[in-house]
């Protein structure tokens, strides 16, 4: 007899997300889905509130040539750390979470803004386009070495211990500033630390976190492509001086 055309049995399901997977495919995609669209409106909200701030030249003016200027630039700078204790306590209870997640992205989008007023269009514009190279490259390598059993939970131990190396590093230099190419050194490894988060953080999203973590989920991305472009710009900055 004629052989039957393939068809996709709608009882089976989506596709497990890599080996053993335990839970409902369909439930884990769905919080995936709904933890990028969350970062994407914190990344959107931080484009729209940077290029305010960069477009409008009176406001980074206040903040370099006036007292209370700088004051409150340092308020701008600690206030997303601040909120981020009370965001973790209530990151499951709506619809504080969502209240606490928008002053953190606002406060965090202004002080990347005003660091970005003070750079180069070119460094931003090369840093943006890294930034988003290497953040798509990354989650889909990541996407594709989970489902072939690939686990990067090791991963945690080193990037902590990396990174109080790179707070370390950045005190030095505040305080003993060592020149261009310390600079540089400081913005390639910190763009390799956050290139390790990213990963990290995205087998975190496809594996640990439980759906009602969607908010500290978004936090932790977010935080890491912020934090790479910081870098990179940091890096090209650096290397155009």
């Amino acid at each position: 007899m004629w052989a039957q055309p393939h068809r996709k049995d709608v009882e089976a399901g989506a596709r497990p997300l890599y080996p053993m997977m335990l839970e409902s495919p369909e439930l884990r995609w769905a919080f995936i889905r709904k933890v990028y669209s969350i970062v994407a409106l914190q990344l959107l909200a931080t484009i729209a509130v940077g290029a305010v701030v960069v477009s409008v030249h009176p406001i980074a003016h206040f903040f370099v040539s006036t007292s209370g200027g700088l004051a409150l630039y340092i308020v701008l700078i600690i206030t997303p750390f601040i909120v981020l204790c009370p965001l973790y306590y209530y990151h499951q209870r709506h619809p504080v979470n969502y209240l606490l997640l928008g002053i953190f992205t606002i406060t965090l989008a202004f002080a990347i803004g005003l660091t970005c007023a003070f750079t180069s269009g070119k460094v931003i514009l090369e840093a943006v386009i890294l930034t988003a190279t290497v953040v798509v490259s990354l989650t889909l390598y990541t996407f594709w070495a989970a489902r072939r059993g690939q686990d990067f939970n090791f991963l945690g131990p080193f990037l902590f211990g990396a990174i109080i190396v790179l707070l370390v590093f950045a005190m030095i230099q505040i305080l003993f500033p060592l020149g261009r190419l310390s600079l540089m050194i400081y913005g390639g490894l910190a763009s390799l630390i956050f290139c390790g988060y990213i990963v990290y953080d995205t087998d975190n999203l496809i594996k640990r976190y439980s759906y009602d973590e969607y908010i500290w989920a978004a936090v932790a991305l977010y935080l890491d492509i912020v934090n790479l472009f910081l870098s990179l710009m940091t890096l090209f900055r650096a290397a155009e001086s």
